[in-house]
């Protein structure tokens, strides 16, 4: 449960609110400068396989995202190159597939693909829902890490379109080898997860003074880099651990949506310390009442020589009383299962998680309270993710 400091809420709501009038040509060059770099497409090796498809795609201004109609395998290339002029009504100039130059009034638009300029055209593959946008500009080579419908669309706020066209050529290669990359594969089990294994993990987390709180719903092997290259291609962002920290990165890492979300999340304590990592996914605006978050702790035990990972992920959907003390805390999702398969989806559409299971341990916990007095319920089962130490970055 995350009981945001008071303070917390005023200073990263405040900086909000200056900049929206501070002037422009001041910023610009901050903005410019931490804005982060596009992927160069040469990193990519260049496709080896034949072509499966080529085919050509229109976006016009007003339309944010395009079904393709391509269903993509992992391992693919996916090569677009796209040409073609918008023109925003505020915009000085036309701006092509690369999209307009980032500038300070960008800090205060929610863009579907934040990282790059407006106008940019963008791509994802896979589940609208939880796929995460890249940006594919003028061309892009990229290695689908997943199976899935491709989509294109036009980096625009919905309510701000432009006019013109972008005009897009689509080449899929066949998988270097010949043969697609399995990934994410549902298992009925994975060795060393049992209930000789469970006995040795508390089934909630607690606070400091004790009392217990969320549940653990999900575990993850593999190595502490592969966990965090898992989360962050995922679009999951680290979470601050106090407010001093929070208020420095939102002053200087302003520029995106993730200094909104690691508002700082309070520290619950499992294996007898508070967590290793607090991972937040939420959409800017709404970050101080919802988000999606979890915490995570490093076992002091392996599974098979393996890093194991243990977490308790929630779902905040606004405000509540903390029956602790009276204060005001964020009120979780009852249906704690919806938490812990939208870390499944998350993760799994990355490519980057080999092998997925569920386990069901002894006595498992269906219904309690957490530590601040919200009720919630599950199924019992436990996520078990199994990370691809050697897969390559999407």
């Amino acid at each position: 449960m995350a009981r945001i400091p008071r303070q917390a809420i005023f200073i990263t709501l405040g900086f909000a609110l200056a900049a929206a009038v501070l002037p422009d040509p001041a910023h610009a060059q901050l903005v410019r400068e931490a804005a982060p770099a596009r992927q160069d497409s040469s990193k990519t090796p260049a496709p080896s396989g034949k072509v499966r498809v080529s085919q050509e795609v229109q976006l016009a201004g007003d339309q944010s995202w395009v079904d393709t109609g391509i269903d993509v395998q992992p391992g693919e290339h996916v090569v677009v190159t796209a040409t073609g002029k918008l023109r925003f009504g505020d915009a000085k100039e036309d701006n092509g597939p690369d999209g307009l130059a980032r500038g300070f009034r960008d800090l205060l638009r929610v863009l579907p693909f934040n990282e790059a300029g407006r106008g940019a055209l963008i791509g994802r593959i896979g589940d609208k829902d939880i796929a995460q946008p890249f940006l594919v500009g003028g061309h892009r080579d990229v290695v689908a890490p997943i199976a899935g419908r491709l989509a294109l669309g036009i980096n625009q706020p919905s309510d701000d379109a432009g006019s013109g066209t972008y005009v897009v050529r689509v080449e899929i290669y066949a998988p270097d080898g010949g043969k697609a990359r399995e990934v994410a594969k549902q298992v009925k089990s994975i060795p060393g997860i049992d209930n000789a294994l469970f006995s040795k993990i508390p089934r909630r987390v607690s606070d400091k003074q004790g009392n217990p709180g969320d549940m653990v719903n999900f575990l993850i092997l593999g190595s502490e880099s592969a966990m965090q290259k898992v989360f962050t291609s995922a679009g999951w962002v680290k979470v601050d651990a106090d407010v001093k920290d929070t208020v420095l990165h939102g002053l200087i890492e302003s520029i995106s949506k993730e200094s909104y979300l690691t508002m700082p999340m309070s520290q619950l304590y499992l294996f007898g310390r508070a967590q290793d990592y607090g991972w937040a996914h939420a959409e800017p605006i709404s970050v101080v009442r919802t988000r999606n978050h979890l915490r995570i702790w490093k076992a002091p035990f392996q599974v098979h020589g393996e890093t194991l990972w243990v977490g308790a992920a929630t779902h905040d959907t606004g405000f509540e009383r903390d029956q602790r003390n009276n204060g005001v805390t964020h009120k979780i999702d009852p249906e704690i299962d919806l938490e812990r398969d939208y870390v499944e989806k998350t993760l799994a559409s990355t490519g980057l998680v080999s092998e997925i299971s569920h386990f069901v341990p002894d006595n498992p916990l269906k219904e309690a309270k957490t530590a601040t007095g919200g009720s919630f319920h599950s199924n019992g089962q436990v996520l078990v993710l199994k990370l691809a130490e050697s897969a390559p970055n999407p």
